[in-house]
């Protein structure tokens, strides 16, 4: 499942912006450390080493550290210091972390309504229209949003990829009518809860890390996520895991974020280093979640899930006045535009 990458030169746009900020800031000509030397603690919330996330942040480390010749070290962890997304990005704003992942649902509620458009469903149709997309002009825009909106608390350095999502329950899905009055583990507010409650299932909140025991307890009777994460985490062997229907609903959107203001406190060569390490790393996390779709589809079938194929056109039919909608709260029509007109 191979993909030529279609890279937007995001470092190219952050050199430039912060060797003007040190021009005419003394802050920028600080290491950040009496010795030159720096720490970055690096955080993901999943808790399974095979996982693309993992990849992507041991790339950044190995590349940092490289090309640092040591002067920079980067502390990866998989989990250990959040499992939930709402932690790690306070962590960031609170400095106890440097470079973390998020979504756009976590982002949206610092502040900065626009990034919710990522999360919007069936919003795109393949892995190269995303590529496309947030890697071009788009994707320029949202960093410029991330960046001014958070009052530098955040600096967007790349766009990671969480995988395609489907549903997956104790049942199969043949039409949409099987959603009514099925609970379903989602976000449980927003554009993504609004779209789950029109198609007639009922939002649920659970955490990531007790979906497993919720699926085997009836607490909810389905999920929705990608192969890899779903997978790796067993959901497919509990009884409200079995039955895989690949909606397809989400080809979804994770922001590596660094933050701003310590960025801002490195030198300028310390800067340049991570923003290729955060480049290197955007290409091995998308490739191991490439790699790993078809994978772990794979096991999950051998391990005894069954896979099914829906009609999608209702379900797109659906999305489509609530990303209207949606748009048009967050002020970014012309961007909505732009992504459907994008090839």
């Amino acid at each position: 499942m191979t993909k030529k990458l279609k890279f937007l030169s995001l470092a190219l746009v952050f050199i430039a912006f912060t060797l003007l900020a040190a021009c005419g800031n003394d802050e920028g000509n600080k290491s950040g450390s009496e010795d030159g030397k720096i720490k970055i603690i690096a955080a993901h919330n999943q808790t399974d080493q095979e996982n693309p996330y993992q990849a992507g942040l041991l790339k950044f480390k190995e590349v940092a550290e490289a090309e640092s010749n040591g002067s920079i070290e980067v502390e990866v962890h998989a989990g250990t210091i959040g499992t939930e997304e709402s932690e790690l990005v306070e962590k960031l704003k609170l400095g106890a972390a440097d470079v973390v992942l998020v979504s756009p649902g976590f982002m949206s509620s610092t502040g900065i309504k626009e990034v919710d458009l990522f999360a919007l469903p069936y919003l795109f149709e393949s892995y190269d229209h995303w590529e496309t997309v947030v890697d071009g002009e788009v994707g320029q825009k949202m960093a410029d949003m991330i960046n001014e909106g958070s009052n530098n608390d955040f600096k967007l350095l790349g766009y990671w990829s969480a995988g395609v999502r489907h549903f997956y329950g104790n049942k199969p899905l043949e039409s949409m009518d099987d959603l009514k009055g099925l609970t379903i583990r989602t976000q449980t507010s927003g554009v993504v809860a609004d779209y789950w409650k029109q198609a007639g299932a009922v939002p649920t909140d659970v955490a990531w890390g007790e979906l497993y025991q919720a699926l085997q307890q009836d607490v909810v009777a389905s999920a929705e996520n990608a192969y890899p994460y779903f997978v790796q985490q067993n959901h497919h062997t509990t009884k409200n895991g079995k039955y895989i229907t690949e909606t397809g609903h989400d080809y979804t959107t994770r922001f590596l974020l660094v933050n701003g203001k310590k960025f801002d406190s490195f030198t300028k060569e310390q800067q340049e280093v991570l923003l290729a390490a955060a480049e290197a790393s955007v290409e091995a996390e998308r490739e191991a979640v490439y790699k790993q779709e078809e994978e772990y589809k794979q096991k999950a079938l051998d391990e005894g899930a069954e896979v099914n194929e829906i009609d999608r056109a209702p379900f797109i039919e659906l999305a489509k006045p609530l990303q209207d909608q949606a748009a048009k709260d967050m002020g970014a029509e012309d961007l909505l535009k732009q992504i459907r007109e994008t090839e």
